[in-house]
């Protein structure tokens, strides 16, 4: 009988080394001894379709320039509210890349930074002979990144930041579970009409030197389950499910050496 609880407690302990996460698995940036400075490459999210935007044009004579911009309605209540509201009176780039501006007409703004479109209409209204001094302040209404899986809470996260980074990002939906596979993220992101699907190592510092650290709007992160998540659900998810394992096998190692 001694010999059957050994047994059975040497299957215990080989379910849980199993399904155990190690600290490797779960510390991020294991060599950041090695890399204390870095440059951040800093740049500016490309104009995409659907994306909306805020276009202020301005001159030296302020009242020249009301006319190149589309009048908005008085705002009230809070700011989320308010954010709202300029959503609405935006300039949405439609399927083809244009956005549509009060007497200058279409304007192909997909592509380019919010910085090159600002002076693109700067250039315009100068060349054509709109304004005298004019100026172009060009925000994105509604960026946003999309985090799924083993992160504490899920979703889609506007910004209206320039820049905010991949760490922000997984800020944002509360970190990763200690179920989140940290050594392989997928991050999914549109260049140029192309779908791309990266993969990041937060166990690794590498992945900061390249364009990964600055989130684009519509970026989608994946974390995946770790190892010890999928194996847990695989055969043994809970407490309770062990001890009905351990039962059964004990059961049977009893009426196989009565």
């Amino acid at each position: 009988m001694k010999k059957n609880f050994i047994v059975v407690k040497l299957i215990i302990f080989i379910f849980f080394l199993n399904s155990c996460a190690t600290k490797r698995d779960l510390l991020y940036l294991q060599d950041a001894n090695n890399n204390k400075i870095d440059t951040i490459h800093y740049q500016s999210n490309p104009i995409q379709c659907n994306d909306i935007l805020s276009v202020t044009i301005g001159a030296s004579v302020p009242e020249t320039s009301w006319v190149y911009n589309k009048q908005v309605l008085a705002f009230g209540g809070s700011t989320q509210n308010n954010l709202e509201i300029l959503k609405l009176q935006g300039y949405l780039v439609n399927i083809d890349g244009y956005i549509t501006l009060p007497i200058l007409g279409n304007i192909h703004v997909v592509g380019k930074s919010i910085n090159d479109l600002e002076l693109e209409l700067i250039n315009i209204l100068e060349k054509q002979g709109h304004l005298m001094d004019p100026s172009v302040s060009v925000r994105i209404l509604n960026a946003k990144v999309t985090v799924l899986g083993e992160v504490k809470y899920p979703g889609t996260y506007s910004f209206t930041e320039q820049y905010i980074t991949f760490p922000q990002a997984l800020g944002y939906a509360g970190d990763l579970t200690i179920n989140g596979k940290r050594n392989d993220l997928l991050l999914i992101r549109e260049i140029n009409g192309e779908r791309h699907i990266i993969h990041i190592d937060l166990t690794n510092s590498e992945w900061m030197k390249g364009g990964n650290y600055i989130i684009r709007s519509n970026d989608i992160i994946i974390v995946n389950p770790n190892t010890a998540k999928i194996k847990s659900a695989g055969y043994v998810g809970n407490a309770g499910t062990l001890v009905s394992v351990a039962s059964v096998v004990l059961s049977s190692i009893i009426l196989l050496t009565r």
